[in-house]
């Protein structure tokens, strides 16, 4: 299943893991910030999280490192690359 799937059928749950000061000044409506610094930390959360994660942030850096990390750790998760992108596929689906 692609990211664009994802979201437009509403299968998982957006994780956006920039900043707070970053994601205060935009995000996806309904996303979840966990900035990627305290991912290691807040693993219990992300289990608990409807599957999959899609992770987002600026440009897909960060959102790409957190990926590698989950994928690890079992957690079923997708970059989804910079949230604007995300934003875009979500917008298009509550068409």
């Amino acid at each position: 299943m692609n990211l664009e799937e994802i979201i437009s059928e509403n299968l998982g749950t957006i994780v956006d893991v920039r900043t707070p000061q970053e994601f205060m000044g935009g995000h996806v409506a309904g996303s979840i910030n966990i900035p990627l610094n305290e991912i290691p930390e807040r693993m219990d959360d992300l289990k608990a999280m409807k599957a999959p994660l899609v992770l987002c942030c600026a440009s897909g850096g960060r959102s790409g490192s957190a990926q590698s990390f989950l994928s690890r750790s079992g957690i079923d998760c997708i970059n989804g690359g910079s949230w604007l992108e995300v934003n875009y596929y979500q917008s298009q689906s509550s068409n």
